[in-house]
């Protein structure tokens, strides 16, 4: 019997497409060089679309989802990328917002470019255990080398973070304690190389401070480092150093490890 051409074929269930995210101008796909990781690419890339004008000081960068389909890689990856820039303290996260640029001053962006390569949670922990020894070997030169002006810097700044009433104003007295310091030691390719890294290390300091219920026990570890300089006792200011260096070391990666 041949079928009533008045009852039509069931129509096929239509395929449910995925809509694709709208492409964002200025991405384009990453290519992964497997010597490094992912992320390390795509934060590179991420640097770039920034510092091409892409996205402005106090504006949001594209969704997870957006980047994902403009650089070809997984979302998984793109979130390491985005956390290694929250590292550089050059993006910040709001709670159900999404990822905005910070509005940094001038002297951080060149800094950032500097240090681009320092990407990722290894990378930061390498940079941070290099400055613990130039700023050991700097506080044991400064005992030896320092003069009457190098001693007043170092006092007016300890000072300082004595009085700081906020965050911002203690991390400026902290930062120019150890640049003194560096200073003091008469050697300027040691004091040079924590100068390039300063204003990475007001991103550091000032997010640590904020976690703080208290600048006492940061201002208090700065005390002996002085106190051992103006003795001109260069072991025992190492030694300050390094034991401050270690107590700064660990509350960073702490502040780090719970923004994760």
């Amino acid at each position: 019997m041949s079928a009533d051409p008045a009852i039509a074929e069931p129509a096929p269930r239509a395929t449910r497409r995925k809509r694709a995210a709208p492409s964002v101008t200025g991405l384009k796909p990453v290519t992964v060089v497997h010597a490094e990781p992912a992320s390390s690419e795509v934060a590179k890339a991420l640097l770039d679309y920034i510092f091409s004008g892409q996205v402005a000081p106090g504006e949001k960068l594209p969704s997870e989802r957006q980047l994902s389909e403009s650089f070809g890689v997984g979302r998984s990856v793109v979130r390491e990328g985005i956390k290694s820039l929250g590292l550089l303290g050059l993006v910040e996260f709001r709670h159900g917002g999404g990822t905005f640029l910070r509005d940094t001053n001038s002297e951080l962006l060149p800094r950032v470019i500097e240090w681009g390569l320092m990407l990722g949670e290894r990378r930061t922990s390498d940079l941070v255990e290099a400055r613990q020894h130039i700023e050991r070997v700097t506080a044991g030169l400064a005992a030896s080398r320092r003069t009457d002006a190098d001693l007043k810097r170092i006092k007016t700044a300890l000072d300082a973070m004595g009085i700081a009433k906020t965050t911002e104003e203690f991390v400026a007295a902290d930062v120019d304690f150890h640049l003194a310091v560096a200073d003091a030691s008469g050697n300027t390719v040691l004091a040079n190389m924590l100068k390039n890294i300063a204003a990475l290390l007001r991103v550091w300091i000032h997010r640590v401070m904020d976690a703080e219920t208290s600048f006492t026990g940061s201002h208090g570890e700065h005390t002996p480092v002085y106190e051992a300089i103006l003795a001109g006792d260069a072991e025992t200011a190492a030694g300050s150093m390094a034991k401050h260096m270690d107590a700064a070391s660990g509350r960073l990666m702490a502040t780090l490890k719970s923004e994760e």
